[in-house]
């Protein structure tokens, strides 16, 4: 029984030599007496590589990678308005041009001396257009070549008239203005301009005649011939006034542009269309 526990100590004292001895070993003792327990070690200056331990499951994220942030946006985005100036132009100032006024125009004027009667035509051979009586005033707007006649307009009338200038005093130069025309009233409602018009010369003498042309007694105020004929080498204008069918002009041939005329039918209200004389 002694024999077996003796046995045992024995044991365990080489058990534990042994395990000293391998340590010493690996941590390369320089002691000679634990080297020599160990022949076959060859002591060694080079270190012993570890074993390059290799991880089993799954491999760990490598820590120096960078993650990649991937920004998700939400919702729409709203464009971003951008506000537009509104240019006013500058207006461009134009220059009013400086007015020079011209003088204003004094039409000499006309007082009446007597009772007159102004007319449609420059002579008594046309019809009567309106009455004057002394006192009356008119601007003098026109005239005749000769001035003998004056184209008036009368503060009590609507239109212009003709008046002989012997009529009245006159205030201011009637040959400042111009020379007028006379503008007759046409009225070819009721009766018609004279028909079958002839003209014969016998030397400086020259006779118009025309057929009838029948009116009532009310109405009837004859006929007018209005005649440009040469006398003493110069042309003058006559206007003739007559009941009858015929008229008689003296017309020399001395002057260089052919006399000439035109015949109407006159009625109270105003002259048909003349018709031309065919003037020999």
């Amino acid at each position: 029984m002694h024999h077996k526990t003796v046995s045992w100590s024995g044991f365990f004292i080489l058990v534990g030599l042994v395990f000293v001895a391998s340590i010493l070993v690996a941590c390369n003792s320089s002691i000679p007496f634990l080297a020599s327990l160990s022949p076959s070690a060859t002591p060694s200056n080079t270190a012993t590589s570890l074993p390059t331990l290799t991880p089993t499951g799954s491999p760990s994220p490598t820590s120096s990678a960078t993650p990649t942030i991937t920004l998700s946006a939400t919702g729409t985005p709203t464009p971003t308005q951008t506000a537009t100036s509104t240019i006013t132009p500058t207006p461009t100032q134009t220059l009013t041009p400086t007015i020079t006024p011209s003088p204003t125009f004094a039409f000499p004027s006309i007082v009446i001396k007597m009772q007159a009667n102004c007319r449609y035509g420059p002579d008594t051979a046309y019809l009567y257009s309106f009455g004057l009586y002394p006192g009356d005033h008119a601007i003098i707007q026109g005239r005749t070549y000769s001035g003998t006649w004056l184209w008036i307009k009368p503060d009590n009338l609507a239109r212009h008239c003709w008046v002989a200038a012997s009529v009245g005093d006159v205030t201011g130069d009637i040959f400042t203005v111009v020379v007028v025309e006379r503008n007759l009233p046409i009225t070819n409602a009721l009766y018609s301009a004279p028909s079958n018009v002839q003209a014969v010369r016998d030397g400086d003498k020259v006779t118009v005649t025309w057929d009838r042309v029948n009116m009532t007694v009310d109405d009837d105020r004859g006929y007018l011939i209005e005649a440009t004929t040469c006398r003493g080498g110069d042309l003058v204008f006559d206007a003739v006034r007559t009941d009858n069918t015929f008229y008689e002009f003296t017309d020399e041939q001395t002057c260089s542009i052919k006399s000439s005329g035109l015949l109407y039918t006159v009625e109270k209200h105003g002259y048909t269309t003349p018709v031309e004389i065919p003037w020999p």
